[in-house]
């Protein structure tokens, strides 16, 4: 009977007195991120769901850090969000949605921050009028 329990004590009590792992044994330090985020508006300032969102970085002197091109589309509510490298970089936002005229904006990140974009893109002339 003793032994019995000594083997459930074993069982019970002695994981709970083990150190605890962690579970990762090497991992990297997250890279910092930097948000770019914002909201599509229309006319009369109306969220504007389904806008194809592109992002791209601009051409500098060399980049410390190579960014590639990102695509989104707006949500429901109008809004986007990129996540970039925390480096000082500008960008060029382009908006494009069907019945609107496409529109461009500019950030810049200069390190581990939000920067918040809003636009409001206006109807496409329809053709035939002047």
């Amino acid at each position: 009977m003793f032994r019995s329990r000594c083997i459930c004590w074993f069982f019970i009590v002695a994981p709970a007195a083990l150190p605890l792992q962690s579970g990762s044994r090497s991992q990297k330090p997250k890279a910092s991120v930097a948000i770019i985020s914002g909201t599509v508006f229309r006319e009369p300032g109306f969220a504007l769901p389904g806008v194809e969102i592109l992002l791209q970085p601009d051409a500098g002197p060399t980049p410390s850090v190579k960014v590639k091109k990102m695509k989104a589309v707006s949500d429901s509510r109008g809004e986007f969000s990129f996540r970039v490298p925390a480096v000082p970089m500008r960008y060029t936002l382009s908006f494009q949605a069907a019945g609107h005229r496409p529109e461009q904006k500019s950030v810049t990140v200069s390190g581990e921050e939000r920067q918040d974009v809003f636009v409001t893109l206006k109807p496409a002339a329809k053709e035939g009028s002047q």
